[in-house]
């Protein structure tokens, strides 16, 4: 179908990809990986026609149809969502196109928009309709799971699983590329690796293939050693010429073995030690919001996060997620009680944290026009942790990749530490490896954190807990991340009837439903004790805001007392002091109660 030949694609003096050669074959489904920078965007580029190789060609059977799905495109914003994807009156076609726009997500009232309403995310899924409308017969995905929440995600696996058509796709979505892909190929260091099996399976085969080079190469250097030191030791000796000779002879004919290069380079990272918050850091009862005269997004939700705890909030898009982060974040007005407890100290990393850099400063301008103090003289020091050693602290933003830019971003996030850190998305274009290094990190820190997202590949084995939103609630999930979480539990109707966007879902969860007596009491008894830890919740954030008034009073006093001294202002001094006192042990006995 498609025949790349001793292909070279060369930006500046240096080749991005270098001498590679490969056939795309029919229903092949391919998965591009490789490191940030690779070459991986690079080859789908050429591919697609948008770029033209330094060297060597692509052939392509005549009438091949591509359709390409890039990281960024533009749509035509006067037009509607209906006009943008389809303009004509086949049935056949319209049935198909409503089939895929609300399995993308968009909803029947979405139709007769303009495309300038819509986000960048939903901008994205409004390209990928078209394309999957258009059937072309070779698919180029440049990230698609980008921006795509965990139903309109699956929906995708399954139009691609059922799809005859030939896929070529990278994303960082382990998942996902996992149930799709049947074949992988690796770009490290300009050159490619070809393995006619699914990631996880590639993952394995390659590092057996590096560790049997590694072996076949030590054992011929243990024999050309013995070689040399046999005819050093012999060369002048008669009587062992005939043997030298041969010695001789065998290491010019030998064939050296080498062991493939590989990209050694690898992002370290650690976020700084968290300073002790109160034992909840933060606390939701009845919590409502709302936009205007609109349906609540959010209604009474009630929500409890401990010291320590690692929570995923998850759903479909527009269903609250980022919306109650920026609640807690202090940036909403809502209806309901939200505690921040006692010494919370939020480290945000929003989901378009990497857009928000100046694409004008360098890498290194970025870093050291937001450091502080000590950690000025460690700017390189740090860059290089993070991949951006020597020149590349030197480039300029608007050069960089997408995983460049959040690893940029991660930087900034890192100099701002905090005790609660709230990640929106921060995975999004961040290759494998680093995404491996980013769980391990938030694994190990010690505080608490809240990640909003859809990667269930990144969540598996790193929450404790899972808050699913959906039609306006938020329920605890306690299985796993990779279950169905369409369905909420133990949901209640006046009309008996499930929510459109849950009936899809029924199905398969009806071997998960539990309606006997025991469950009932179980769940009403598990009410019970929830109701009463709210409550003791409540009076623990009550104590832990009267400490922090109290103390801060406390400080007041003492700057006043460095310059006038008063009787009065010294009695108030130790009726405070012993009023924390006093707080500080209720404060123990509620926590240990």
């Amino acid at each position: 179908m498609v025949s790349v030949e001793h292909l070279t694609m060369e930006f500046g003096a240096k080749p991005v990809l270098d001498d590679i050669s490969f056939l795309i074959n029919r229903k092949d489904r391919i998965a591009l990986v490789g490191k940030n920078g690779a070459g991986k965007t690079t080859l789908l580029r050429l591919l697609a026609g948008e770029y033209t190789p330094t060297a060597g060609n692509i052939a392509m059977e005549s009438g091949i149809k591509i359709g390409y799905l890039p990281q960024v495109m533009l749509l035509k914003d006067e037009q509607t969502l209906r006009e943008e994807i389809y303009q004509g009156d086949d049935p056949r076609m319209i049935a198909e196109m409503d089939r895929t726009i609300i399995g993308l997500g968009f909803e029947r009232k979405d139709f007769d928009r303009p495309c300038s309403e819509f986000s960048g995310g939903w901008r994205m899924r409004i390209e990928l309709a078209k394309i999957l409308l258009a059937h072309p017969d070779l698919l180029l995905l440049d990230e698609p799971t980008n921006h795509l929440d965990i139903e309109s995600i699956e929906w995708l696996e399954e139009f691609i699983r059922r799809s005859t058509m030939t896929v070529v796709l990278v994303s960082h979505d382990r998942a996902f590329i996992n149930r799709v892909t049947t074949r992988t190929i690796e770009i490290t260091l300009g050159r490619i690796y070809d393995y006619n099996v699914p990631y996880n399976q590639f993952v394995t085969l390659r590092q057996e293939r590096h560790d049997q080079q590694v072996r076949a190469y030590e054992n011929q250097q243990k024999m050309i050693a013995d070689a040399e030191a046999f005819i050093e030791r012999f060369r002048y000796k008669p009587t062992k010429a005939v043997q030298v000779q041969s010695r001789i002879k065998q290491l010019a004919k030998l064939e050296r073995l080498e062991v493939d290069l590989e990209d050694t380079a690898k992002l370290h990272l650690r976020f700084p030690p968290a300073e002790r918050s109160g034992d909840y850091p933060v606390i939701i009862e009845g919590l409502t919001k709302a936009y205007g005269d609109a349906a609540p997004v959010l209604e009474n939700v009630n929500l409890t996060i401990r010291r320590g705890e690692k929570v995923a909030f998850m759903g479909k898009n527009g269903e609250g997620k980022t919306t109650l982060v920026r609640c807690i974040m202090g940036q909403l007005d809502y209806l309901g009680t939200l505690k921040i407890g006692h010494g919370v100290k939020i480290g945000y990393f929003a989901q378009n944290q990497a857009a928000l850099l100046d694409e004008n400063l360098t890498v290194f301008d970025t870093i050291d026009r937001v450091a502080v103090g000590d950690i000025r003289t460690k700017i390189r020091d740090i860059l290089g942790a993070f991949m951006f050693g020597g020149e590349a602290s030197d480039k300029r933003v608007k050069v960089l990749s997408g995983g460049e830019r959040s690893r940029l971003a991660m930087i900034r996030f890192l100099l701002e530490p905090g005790n609660l850190l709230i990640l929106d998305e921060p995975t999004n274009h961040l290759d494998m490896p680093s995404k491996d290094v980013l769980k391990q990190a938030l694994k190990d820190f010690n505080g608490t954190v809240i990640l909003v997202s859809h990667d269930r590949d990144f969540l598996d084995g790193l929450v404790d807990k899972i808050y699913v939103f959906g039609g306006g609630t938020v329920r605890e999930h306690f299985g796993s991340v990779y279950e169905p979480l369409s369905l909420p539990d133990n949901y209640q109707s006046t009309t008996g009837a499930l929510p459109e966007h849950y009936q899809s879902t029924t199905r398969a969860l009806q071997d998960h439903t539990d309606t006997s007596s025991s469950a009932k009491a179980d769940f009403l008894a598990q009410k019970a004790a929830a109701a009463a830890e709210r409550k003791k919740q409540k009076m623990i954030a009550d104590t832990e805001a009267q400490i922090a008034a109290l103390e801060q009073e406390q400080k007041e006093i003492e700057q006043a007392l460095t310059t006038t001294f008063t009787d009065e202002l010294s009695k108030r001094y130790e009726h405070i002091k012993h009023e924390i006192e006093k707080k500080i042990y209720e404060w123990e006995i509620l926590c240990n109660d």
